[in-house]
Parts: structure tokens; sequence; C-alpha cells
């Protein structure tokens, strides 16, 4: 008979093993990597102007992966003294102690040369120096530089968020066209209304970690116009897709109700800031949910609309 001494029935050995691949996985930040993939296979749909290999996708899908977990985890080994002050980020597992700093360092390098020879072998070198960019705007440009000093840092740091697009046009077409500029562009002018809103809740933490994130040092006014302008830019910019890919109808009905509705809500978040509504009453986390859906509803409308063939103009 075997005994097991864990009351869930697991083997101790067994439970740590699982613990540990949970910890490295959380360092990779999945759900910002989901986010970013749902903008490369749409881009890459784009880029092919129809249905591209498989394999192509699924080498990019792996690379991207491998790229951005690198990019986290340098991320999280920086910034572990802040998470530490912060309620949403004081689990984190360099927090905790359940991985290493040093660890986690080789982790992250380990992964940026795998995602790297990754890109150069199974897709192509331009794709595996965007990669490797990526990384350095990601981990150098906003972790080590922006982050700390100024209140514009997701603005310029969120270039790096963008790089996906870049590497998925660049698999398909082996260069980067001005479709993938335009697309770099809707995901540039986004960063600021999708992560501001979560800041404006979140502002606290921030302001105990010492982090000058926009809310913090902004009036939520100030915050409310900066938001509106950007989803403006990233709307426009949404729209200038329609003449430069070109577009269908498909994608232009798409963006415009979509655009509609992110401007609709970015605009109630700036009237409720200037009547001085609570943090409770503003809601700005409803724009941030809302902000994914939109992204994910445009980028859909990128992927479908080459294989409707549904053109403005007959």
């Amino acid at each position: 008979m075997t005994t097991l001494d864990s009351p869930t029935g697991v083997r101790p050995g067994r439970a740590h093993w699982r613990r540990t691949v949970a910890a490295y996985v959380a360092l990779t930040k999945p759900r910002i990597i989901e986010l970013l993939l749902v903008t490369t296979v749409p881009t890459m749909f784009l880029a092919q102007g129809g249905v591209p290999s498989w394999w192509l996708v699924v080498a990019t899908l792996i690379g991207g992966s491998l790229s951005a977990g690198a990019a986290n985890t340098f991320n999280m080994v920086y910034d572990r003294d802040i998470d530490a002050h912060m309620g949403r980020t004081a689990n984190r597992p360099l927090v905790t102690g359940e991985v290493t700093p040093a660890a986690a360092l080789v982790f992250a390098g380990v992964l940026t040369v795998a995602s790297t020879a990754w890109f150069a072998w199974l897709v192509n070198p331009l794709s595996a120096a965007l990669s490797l960019g990526a990384i350095v705007l990601y981990a150098v440009g906003y972790t080590m530089i922006l982050k700390r000093r100024t209140t514009q840092n997701i603005v310029w740091g969120g270039a790096a968020g963008c790089m996906p697009v870049l590497i998925g046009w660049s698999a398909v077409t082996g260069g980067v066209g001005w479709p993938a500029v335009v697309l770099f562009l809707i995901i540039f002018f986004w960063t600021p209304p999708h992560y501001w809103p979560l800041s404006m809740r979140f502002k606290d933490d921030y302001a105990q970690a010492g982090v000058p994130m926009l809310p913090v040092v902004e009036s939520n006014v100030v915050v409310g116009r900066q938001i509106v302008a950007y989803s403006w830019a990233m709307v426009l910019a949404s729209l200038a897709l329609v003449p430069v890919a070109p577009m269908g109808w498909l994608y232009a009905v798409t963006a415009l109700l979509a655009g509609g509705l992110f401007l609709a809500e970015a605009h109630r978040l700036l009237r409720a800031a200037r009547v001085g509504a609570s943090m409770a009453a503003m809601k700005p986390m409803r724009l941030f949910h809302y902000s994914i859906t939109y992204v994910t509803l445009v980028f859909l409308g990128v992927a479908v609309d080459p294989l409707l063939h549904w053109p403005l103009v007959g």
C-alpha cells in the first residue's frame, strides 16, 4: 500500500514540481502573452491576403510566446522591489520567494536566446531581430529607463507591445509594409487608453511604490483628456488601414462600430472626471475591460476581411 504524505493525495515531490512550474509560467505573464498573440495571427492573415501556412503560424506563435515570456521575466526581476508594495503584484513569484532573482535571470536569458534562435531558424532573420528588439524595448526601455522616471512611461514603453504585428507581418512577407506600420500605430495609440484606466483604479498602489503613472501625478480630468485624445488617434489609425491595406466592408464596419463604442466609453470617463465623480462612480475598469474586447474585435476583422473579399470599391 502506498502512503501519501500530502493531505491532498498528491506526493510532496510532485506537488513541489507543479508549484515550481507554475511559478516559472507566472514569470512570463501568460495573460499578457495571450493579448499579444491576438494581434499576431490576424496580421499574418492580412499579410498573406488569406490563410497563411499553419506551420508558419504555429512557429511564429511559439517564438512570440518565448520572446514575450523573456521580456516579462526580465520585467519581474527588475520590478520585484516595487511589486512587493502593490496589492495586485504582491503574490508574484519573485516577491514570495518561490523563484530567486538569479534563477529568474537565467530563465529570462534562456528564453531570449531560444526565441531569437527559433525565429532565425524557423521563420526568418528579420522576425528574429524584431523579436530581440521587442525584448530590449520592454526590459530596458520601459522597465529600466522609463517606468520609474516619467508619466509617459506607458506611452513610449508600450511600443514593445506593438512589435508582434511587425513580427507577424515580417514572418509572412520577409519585410515590413505600410499596413504593418498602421497596425503598429493602432496598438501604439491603444496602449494608453487601455492601461491608464487600470492605473486610475490602482493609483494608490503605484503611488505607494513610487511609480509616476499619469493618474498618480495628474488629476482625473487630465488623465481623462489624455485617454480621449489617444482614443481618437487610435480610431483614426484603425480607419486609415482601410485605404492603406486596402480593407473591405467587414473591417470598415467593425472598426467604425467598435471604435465608436470605445470613444463613447472614453468620453463617459472624462465626463465623470469633470464632475468630480468618485472612483467607484467613474468605473475606469469598464473601459479597461472593453479595450481588450475592442482590440480583439478589430483584429478579428483584420483576419476575416481578406477571406471574404468584400471590397469597399467594386
